[in-house]
């Protein structure tokens, strides 16, 4: 182990100590006092060797307060799209995409505790696939990395970061950070380290959800979760995860129904069962268009369920004839009395 290593493992450990305590901001306590006992050149632990490297990185690192001007910006693209390998890499960078944003939208949604229990889904998540998609697509134009969500936004949710507003102060602070890049780029790679695992150990939780008791649903799980790590990149696991589950349980049903049910797994009622989530397949604006045009009307339900978010534990239909939604909405009126709850 380097010393760098090392000493990011004993910062891990207090930062640790500080969540355990409910201390506000500890991970970032951790980050910043391990910054600040790896810049000083003169220590073993130093970010700044005296290398050829370490020099250019401590001069930029004096200048503290710069801007860079930006040489290669706006149409950065070869449109030279007569070859195939240029639509087979667009192929790839849009399914790569698709199953990494999906993979780190849901998962932060799921961390921070705000999917609906019934539809499975977030709130505006249409909108927020739209505005990953424009910026993605953006960046690409402009010539930058990829502006698209990121997997490191755990360390805010742990935070208590899980509104708007949270995006809105990250984004302010990542235009402060262009003119003190000095600073933010010589953050030890060690410092930021200890807090993504500590995240991940948070994160972790939800595997208590998986269906563990089946092999059709936990190898393919495993296999997910084992893989995003190994090949850093979200789009593998889900992948892998689909193609085993798909193998591994496409031919349990087919031998069942070639042998009518007599080859059928012994524990193959521990298997979870498939469910659709309440909703539509249609995109919402789709949605929003044909009801504008009178081609489309939504259930009265539904549109109730969205305007609680989803939910229909407590909905009472009682004997005055009316439905009484606990939240938001009005009631609605029914042909005859009864009592049903949902």
């Amino acid at each position: 182990m380097s010393v760098g290593a090392g000493i990011g493992l004993y910062i891990a450990i207090l930062t640790v100590f500080l969540m355990l305590y409910r201390v506000k901001g500890a991970i970032l306590i951790g980050i910043f006092l391990t910054s600040i006992i790896s810049w000083p050149r003169p220590t073993s632990v130093t970010y700044f060797p005296h290398t050829a490297a370490g020099d250019s990185a401590f001069d930029f690192f004096k200048q503290v307060v710069t801007f860079r001007p930006l040489q290669k910006i706006g149409n950065a693209i070869d449109y030279n799209y007569n070859k195939g390998r240029v639509w087979y890499a667009l192929i790839t960078f849009l399914y790569v995409d698709i199953l990494d944003t999906t993979g780190t939208l849901y998962a932060m949604a799921k961390f921070a505790g705000l999917r609906d229990p019934v539809t499975l889904d977030f709130e505006n998540s249409t909108i927020a696939y739209c505005v990953d998609a424009f910026s993605i697509s953006m960046g690409a134009l402009m010539g930058t990395s990829p502006v698209t969500a990121f997997i490191e936004s755990a360390t805010g949710i742990s935070e208590g970061g899980k509104t708007g507003i949270t995006a809105m102060v990250t984004g302010i602070a990542f235009f402060v950070s262009v003119f003190f890049a000095p600073i933010f780029a010589s953050i030890p790679s060690w410092a930021t380290g200890g807090a993504l695992v500590i995240v991940g150990s948070l994160m972790i939780r939800n595997v208590r959800d998986i269906n563990w008791d089946y092999v059709g649903d936990s190898v393919p799980a495993f296999l997910t979760l084992i893989i995003i790590p190994l090949t850093y990149n979200i789009a593998y696991g889900v992948i892998a995860g689909i193609i085993s589950y798909v193998l591994i349980n496409g031919v349990a049903w087919a031998l069942r129904k070639i042998s009518n049910d007599r080859l059928a797994p012994p524990n193959y009622d521990a298997a979870e069962v498939w469910v659709i989530p309440p909703g539509s397949i249609v995109p919402t604006w789709m949605r929003f268009v044909a009801s504008r045009t009178g081609l489309y009307h939504e259930p009265v339900m539904e549109m109730h369920m969205q305007q609680r978010g989803g939910s229909m534990d407590s909905v009472s239909m009682e004997h005055d004839k009316h439905v009484h939604v606990q939240g938001r909405g009005t009631p609605i009126v029914l042909d005859k009395p009864e009592e049903t709850t949902f």
